[in-house]
């Protein structure tokens, strides 16, 4: 996890300074194409990795994966860095509050506090009111709606799949729709953008890989904590690389919704364990 954290720091930093020259769909497809290359000798090196029996889940999470990445490129390239991850941060309070709506799940004291204030830490990073929702806040929020039901389908396929052959699906099925939707954007890259490309696309193929194999390995109770590391490096990547100024309740907003997810992890894998203890056949 602190491995995905890294590598998706690394992706957002290169997403801005590309954006200075190539629309952020554009983007898109050099991380998507890119990406696959670089999974490319591990696909040639493991035959019999990619199997077609959860094709349609894989489907599923490349749609969600594809409506996420476009919206997070988009607003990471127009708007503020740590604004953009804080509302990002909300993806897992979606994905409970919409099994709570439409999947009849309980509202519990914990989860509706948690959930309370996850959505309170949000209102204090957009400030409703006192700054206006830009285009790219408005793509943070699809952003973190569409992450909510990609990371849903991660946890599940992990279940069964090799989180390898997880990561290569992404890619694999991601690469052609993008390039059809980023056609009416479309530039080629000068010379000296190719090294950022590569190191984009390498950045996107190692936080994938590492983020199913934590999701594989280990509960999201377990691995959400680390994803603190990704919010520091983001903010100082904001304030150091690209003169970002943020105010105090939009850092305080990005931890307490950060805060809210992990209490929600911590407080589902008591739950399940409660289930599994309390099954004679278990």
């Amino acid at each position: 996890m602190i491995l995905a954290c890294i590598a998706f720091a690394g992706l957002w930093v290169l997403i801005r300074l590309l954006a200075a020259s190539l629309h952020p769909f554009a983007i898109v497809v050099w991380r998507n194409a890119l990406g696959l290359l670089w999974l490319l000798p591990m696909l040639l090196a493991t035959p019999g990795l990619l199997r077609r029996e959860r094709l349609r889940g894989h489907a599923a999470r490349a749609t969600s994966g594809i409506i996420a990445t476009f919206a997070t490129f988009y607003a990471v390239a127009t708007a503020p860095l740590a604004e953009v991850l804080a509302i990002n941060y909300s993806a897992p309070l979606f994905a409970t509050l919409g099994a709570m709506l439409f999947l009849g799940e309980r509202v519990r004291r914990v989860r509706g506090l948690a959930l309370a204030a996850g959505f309170l830490g949000m209102l204090l990073v957009l400030q409703p009111g006192t700054q206006p929702m830009t285009p790219g806040l408005w793509a943070a929020v699809v952003s973190a709606l569409a992450t909510a039901f990609s990371l849903v389908a991660i946890k599940q396929l992990t279940g069964f799949e090799d989180p390898r052959a997880v990561a290569a699906w992404s890619f694999i099925l991601t690469t052609p729709v993008s390039i059809l939707v980023a056609l009416p954007f479309w530039s080629w890259p000068g010379p000296g953008e190719w090294p950022l490309l590569l190191a984009l696309g390498a950045c996107a193929a190692a936080g994938q890989i590492a983020l199913s194999n934590a999701f594989a390995a280990a509960d999201a109770s377990a691995v959400m904590p680390y994803d603190f590391v990704r919010f520091l490096l983001i903010t100082l990547a904001g304030i150091l690389l690209f003169g970002e100024r943020y105010g105090p309740l939009t850092l305080l907003g990005g931890a307490i919704i950060l805060s809210a997810t992990i209490v929600l992890a911590l407080r589902e894998r008591q739950l399940a364990r409660s289930r599994t203890a309390a099954s004679p056949d278990t």
